[in-house]
């Protein structure tokens, strides 16, 4: 009979209890990811690391960009800033899973250096 928007709900007690706990909790939902958009041609996979909106589509507009990742070289085949993304990661940031590991992989050569 009562929705959560209407007057009736808020006028009863149940009501004030959800508006008690709805003033007290605020939450924040990031929905920034740190992932790749590929730039490169057919059968020449190349690929920037971005922070985007988890909205917006793969290959879409960014945030920032930073680093790139070239799946067909050998050795040293990503570049990542490391720094920006340890800032993004401490605002909230989500990495995917291959984003994740360049970061850890960075981070190991970095401590290692």
């Amino acid at each position: 009979m009562a929705r959560l928007g209407s007057s009736l709900l808020f006028g009863s007690p149940l009501g004030q209890a959800v508006q008690t706990v709805v003033a007290e909790k605020e939450i924040y939902i990031m929905a920034v990811k740190i992932r790749m958009k590929r730039v490169g041609a057919k059968n020449t996979p190349v690929f920037r690391i971005v922070v985007a909106d988890s909205r917006s589509p793969r290959d879409g507009k960014f945030i920032e960009e930073i680093g790139t990742y070239q799946p067909l070289k050998k050795d040293d085949n990503f570049k990542l800033d490391l720094e920006r993304a340890k800032y993004w990661v401490s605002k909230g940031a989500q990495p995917s899973d291959t984003v994740a590991s360049f970061i850890k992989k960075a981070t190991k050569a970095t401590a290692a250096a």
